[in-house]
């Protein structure tokens, strides 16, 4: 029991340190607080704006000319996280998702995935659907309440709820397409981006083995997985699998695909279903008087405490990502009238800067491999295009932990790295736009669909109809959207 007591403290511990969590606040209150922080609400030199942006100068935190500048990949060197350090905002997430050693994806995330797939035929209606989905939840979740797994997060997905379903019309609309014009190719060629538990895969392979046998015959499925934990995963499904069941066209490739420098040739598919939402996004405020971006780095202290704080943006992605955006002709809500601007700017105690705005430079990055190295490409990319108790900003994050079954919103990214779930929302229209820009060189234009409309396209819908008729795949995750190309 005292051993139980001293775990907890020490995650109750770790919460309180470093995230503003509301939850966190109520478990911790009589856990005194770190006993470092750095002073808010000031100018930072001449060059550094912290959060708060206003035109007050004070002193820069001490010995900031010695803090190493880092990149994730850096960070990645290392088996905990880095102090007396600054760090992009992009490279701070992607850093507390995917460090090989405490990354948030490296040891605390679990995909929920059904045993057996459900009848939805014999549910009565959404509401019985939800509370049997409600019932497996728990099951799950009782498995992972002892306190040596706090802040594992269990989470679902569409695929996996509805699966084969699901993937059924993933599947379709890939036959569809390939028949439609396969490009001079006689094989059939599938990259999935972040595979998960392996479920779209079997679901995928599984209808064209059954619908279309003989282009199954010419069917390769290649994965390409950053974590290592979800590519044993993968592997360890296939194995179990009767071996009338198995598919052997299917090849698991342990890589990130930003660092993917094989070129192939060959006209493909690439999916991306529920995993941009996790790429690492940079942050920028706008002067007020210039409009200038300023590029948010995350400053960390000799005992591991963060400060946001603000630079002239320099970074070569940060730049490319607004040039590019400049070109679709949707400036940032931020920017707003110049005059209106210069205006406020002048008003007694007035910020320096605008509020945030958190740009998807990965997802730019990711566009920037396919054109480069898979030049004849289709995208098939799915995931949320809007989300709740996000935290300040444009396009702003959900940052939660979960703590003893019990999910805890944050009010700030500046969280310990490893703990917290971090996803963002994606402009969709605007994504397709920056997509055209940077693929759409050979006339390949990116289309974007709701969920629904995907789904009315290309889903055998009777497979996921209740008694009442309602279809709880039509009507869940209406918070989705698709680009296809």
């Amino acid at each position: 029991m005292a051993a139980t007591r001293a775990a907890s403290a020490f995650a109750v511990r770790a919460l309180r340190r470093h995230a503003s969590c509301v939850a966190a606040t109520r478990l911790a209150a009589s856990i005194p607080p770190a006993r470092k922080t750095f002073h808010s609400g000031r100018c930072l030199r001449t060059n550094y704006w912290d959060g708060m942006d206003k035109r007050v100068k004070t002193t820069a935190p001490v010995g900031i000319e010695t803090y190493a500048r880092l990149t994730a990949q850096d960070a990645a060197r290392g088996s905990v996280p880095p102090k007396c350090a600054r760090m992009l905002v992009r490279d701070f997430v992607d850093d507390s998702l995917y460090n090989p050693a405490y990354g948030y994806f490296s040891k605390k995330a679990f995909i929920f995935s059904p045993e057996e797939n459900i009848n939805f035929n014999a549910i009565r209606d959404s509401y019985a659907f939800m509370n049997r989905l409600s019932e497996l939840y728990e099951e799950v979740e009782s498995e992972y309440n002892d306190v040596n797994d706090i802040a594992r997060q269990v989470w679902h997905t569409p695929t996996e709820l509805f699966k084969p379903w699901y993937g059924f019309a993933v599947a379709k609309h890939i036959v569809s397409e390939y028949k439609r014009d396969n490009r001079g190719s006689d094989r059939l060629i599938i990259y999935e981006v972040g595979a998960g538990n392996g479920t779209l895969m079997f679901n995928i392979l599984d209808y064209i083995k059954q619908y279309e046998p003989e282009l199954y015959r010419h069917t390769e499925y290649r994965i390409i997985e950053i974590s290592s934990k979800l590519a044993e995963r993968q592997s360890e499904r296939q194995d179990v699998r009767q071996v009338a069941h198995r598919h052997n066209c299917v090849e698991i490739i342990n890589q990130s695909i930003f660092s993917w420098n094989q070129h192939v040739p060959d006209a493909c598919f690439i999916i991306a279903m529920e995993v941009i939402d996790n790429f690492a996004h940079d942050l920028v405020r706008y002067d007020y008087v210039s409009g200038a971006p300023r590029q948010g780095v995350v400053l960390i202290d000799e005992d591991g405490d963060y400060q946001e704080a603000y630079e002239p943006a320099t970074d070569p992605l940060i730049n490319r990502y607004l040039s590019l955006r400049a070109q679709t002709g949707r400036p940032s809500p931020l920017q707003g009238n110049r005059f209106l601007r210069n205006l406020r700017s002048n008003l007694p105690f007035a910020p320096n800067l605008t509020g945030p705005e958190f740009l998807p430079t990965m997802c730019l990055k990711l566009f920037d491999q396919l054109n480069t190295h898979f030049p004849k490409h289709r995208i098939i990319l799915s995931d949320f295009d809007k989300l709740p108790d996000a935290v300040p900003g444009i396009n702003a994050p959900v940052v939660q932990t979960r703590y003893q079954g019990t999910m805890i919103p944050c009010s700030t990214y500046l969280v310990q790295p490893g703990w917290f779930d971090i996803f963002f929302p994606t402009d969709f229209e605007l994504m397709r736009d920056m997509y055209n820009l940077t693929c759409g060189a050979d006339g390949k234009k990116g289309t974007v669909l709701t969920q629904q409309e995907f789904l009315i396209a290309n889903a055998n819908l009777e497979g996921t109809r209740t008694k009442s008729g309602e279809n709880p795949m039509l009507s869940f995750y209406q918070n989705f959207k698709f680009l296809v190309s």
